[in-house]
C-alpha cells in the first residue's frame, strides 16, 4: 500500500512521545513492505535538515519537510485570546506554504491511506479531499483539550484562566473536526471512549504505540542500584508540573531517609527557571543525554509523577521494555493496561509515592520482579510490526 503520514513536526530525532509514535509506525509499515511517505512541518522549535536524518531512516520512507515556523509569540497569543475563537495552538500550524506542498505531493503521487498524526494537521482534511481519494485516518495521539484542562486544575491566577479558556477552545475545535475523517485510530481505549462520547461516529480501532525491540533491550551491566531517574521533554508543561511536585513534596523526605540516594533528571529544552528549581541535594540534572536508552539502562527506579496530560506515556512503555521498575500516578499510567503492583507501582499522593519508592530502594527482589513482569507485558502487547500489521488489516476494510 501507498501510505502518507502527515505530521506537525518532523518525527526525527525521536526525542519525545509524539515523534516516537509517528516514527515507530513508519518503521512498522516499511518493514511490512509498504511504500511510505512522510510530510512534516519543519518548525523553528524542532527544525532539522533532511541531511540530518540517517540513511537507514530515509531508506524506510520518503521524507518531505516544509518550513512552518509555528513560533510561540506572546503578542500573537494575546491577540488570539482577545480577537479570535480559534485555539492559539491550532492557528500556529495553519500555513499557506504547507497547503501548497501538500497539494503538490497529492498531484505527484497517489495514496491509498493518508494518516494524519494528531489533531493539529486535521484542518487540512478538506484540502486532501479535493486532491485525493485516499482513506483519511485521524490518528488521535491524545485528547488534546484534556491536557490543558488538567493543567488548569493545578494552576492558579491568570495561568489557570488562560489554560481553562484554551481547553474550552480546543474542545470546540476537536468537536468540529470529528467525523471529517474516514476512520479514527486512538492510541488508548480510554481516548476512544471519550471521542465516541464527544460525537465520533466513524469506524475506530485502538492502536497503541509499538516498541522496536531491535533497539530497546534491557541491560544491567552498568546499573546503579538504588537510584531514581526521570527522562522526558523538559519543555512540556505536565512534565514540569509533575517534577516540581515531586521535588518539593517527595524528595526532601526521601533524601532525609536515604542520604546517599541520587535522583537523575534528563531531558532537553529545560527553561532556565526550571533548571534552578532542580538544584536540590543529590538531584543531578543532565540535560539532553546522548543515548536515552543507555541512560535508562544505567539507572534503576523510574519516576513519572504526572498530574496532567492525556493519551499514553511512551516513556513508560520504553521504561517497561527496558525492565525498569516504575512509580507513577494514575494519570501517568493512563491508557496502559498494566496491573498495579505487578507491572508498575501506582501512587496518588506524597505519602504513597514515598512509600512506593522506599519499597523499591529497600527490596531488590521486588525491583527485579517488577522489571521482569514489565518486559513480558510489553513484548506481549506492544510489538511494533504486529501493531502496524493489525492497523493495515483494519484499513483494508474501508479502502474503496
Amino acid at each position: 500500500m501507498r501510505i502518507l503520514q502527515v505530521t506537525n513536526k518532523v518525527p526525527y530525532p525521536t526525542k519525545d512521545g509524539g515523534a516516537i509514535a509517528c516514527m515507530n509506525l513508519t518503521k512498522g509499515f516499511a518493514l511490512l513492505g509498504h511504500d511510505v511517505t512522510v510530510l512534516s512541518m519543519n518548525t523553528v522549535k524542532h527544525h532539522i535538515t533532511i541531511d540530518e536524518i540517517p540513511e537507514r531512516i530515509k531508506n524506510m520512507a520518503e521524507f518531505r519537510l516544509v518550513d512552518v515556523p509555528a513560533r510561540i509569540s506572546a503578542i500573537k497569543l494575546v491577540v488570539n485570546l482577545l480577537f479570535s475563537q480559534q485555539p492559539y495552538n491550532a492557528s500556529r500550524f495553519i500555513a499557506d506554504n504547507f497547503s501548497t506542498e501538500l497539494i503538490k505531493l497529492l498531484t505527484e503521487k497517489e495514496f491509498d491511506i493518508i494518516q494524519l498524526e494528531g489533531l493539529y494537521v486535521c484542518p487540512y482534511i478538506s484540502l486532501i479531499r479535493e486532491f485525493s481519494k485516499a482513506l483519511i485516518v485521524y490518528r488521535a495521539h491524545n485528547i488534546e483539550h484534556e491536557i490543558w484542562g488538567r493543567s488548569a486544575e493545578i494552576n492558579k491566577g491568570l495561568k489557570k484562566f488562560y489554560m481553562r479558556n484554551l481547553s474550552l477552545r480546543i474542545r470546540k475545535f476537536e468537536t468540529r473536526l470529528l467525523n471529517n475523517y474516514d476512520v479514527l485510530v486512538p492510541i488508548t481505549q480510554r481516548d476512544d471512549s471519550i471521542l465516541y462520547g464527544m460525537g465520533n461516529r466513524k469506524p475506530s480501532m485502538v492502536s497503541q504505540t509499538g516498541i522496536d525491540s531491535s533497539i530497546l533491550f534491557p541491560s544491567s551491566r552498568n546499573l546503579e542500584y538504588p537510584s531514581l531517574f526521570h527522562i522526558g521533554s523538559m519543555e512540556w508543561g505536565p512534565n514540569q508540573e509533575g517534577l516540581l511536585w515531586f521535588i518539593q513534596n517527595c524528595w526532601p523526605v526521601l533524601h532525609k531517609k536515604y542520604p546517599e540516594l541520587k535522583f537523575y533528571v534528563a531531558g532537553r529544552n529545560a527553561p532556565a527557571w526550571f533548571e534552578k528549581k532542580l538544584d536540590q541535594p543529590n538531584v543531578q540534572f543532565l540535560g539532553e543525554v546522548a543515548d536515552a536508552y543507555e541512560f535508562m539502562n544505567s539507572k534503576a527506579i523510574m519516576i513519572v509523577p504526572l498530574f496532567s496530560g492525556s493519551g499514553m506515556r511512551i516513556k513508560i512503555i520504553e521504561g517497561m521494555a527496558l525492565g525498569k521498575s516504575i512509580v507513577s500516578t494514575p494519570i501517568g499510567a493512563e491508557g496502559i493496561e498494566v496491573e498495579k503492583d505487578k507491572h508498575i507501582l501506582i501512587a496518588e499522593n506524597t505519602d504513597e509515592f514515598v512509600e512506593a519508592v522506599s519499597k523499591l530502594v529497600e527490596d531488590k527482589e521486588l525491583y527485579d520482579s517488577l522489571g521482569r513482569n514489565a518486559i513480558g507485558f510489553i513484548h506481549e502487547k506492544f510489538d511494533n510490526v504486529t501493531t502496524a500489521s493489525k492497523l493495515i488489516d483494519f484499513y483494508k476494510q474501508y479502502i474503496k
